[in-house]
């Protein structure tokens, strides 16, 4: 936000908001995050509501917070801290579902020193379109199809 003369804070629209978030991130690609996963050199959050994830599968491996509880989660000095937020140089890469609200989580995250904080371009919606790991989920809520790559 814009401040004016008086020292108030000027309002901005969500886009420009979103703008301002996201120059201030090195955003990375599906394929990126997973290799990043995959090297051991991430901590992949998916923050999708759970109808999204019950609708549209799982991220094997990511660890799942909603946004809501996104701060008090993964900050590294908090006491509702997940076991994985055990560090400030701790790389975390957030998913929503279509990578908007991921954007602003990451740099919420980069506020309480989570200095390697992303997001995924395009989000879950992404990273399905990759065609990357995702469990598909049974009318029970479990996962019942663990994706495998091609050839194995």
């Amino acid at each position: 936000m814009a401040v004016s003369e008086r020292g108030a804070t000027e309002p901005v629209g969500i886009d420009t908001l979103l703008e301002r978030v996201r120059s201030g991130l090195d955003r990375i690609d599906a394929r990126a995050a997973y290799e990043a996963y995959e090297a051991g050199d991430a901590l992949l959050v998916d923050i999708r509501y759970a109808a999204l994830r019950g609708r549209d599968g799982l991220i094997p491996g990511a660890l799942v917070v909603e946004r809501n509880e996104l701060e008090w989660r993964l900050d590294p000095l908090g006491s509702h801290r997940a076991p994985e937020a055990n560090s400030h140089d701790l790389r975390v890469v957030v998913l929503c579902n279509e990578g908007y609200a991921s954007s602003l989580a990451a740099a919420s995250l980069r506020q309480l020193g989570l200095h390697r904080a992303t997001d995924v371009i395009g989000g879950f919606q992404a990273w399905k379109g990759a065609g990357l790991p995702v469990l598909l989920s049974g009318a029970s809520g479990q996962p019942v199809r663990p994706w495998q790559a091609p050839g194995r």
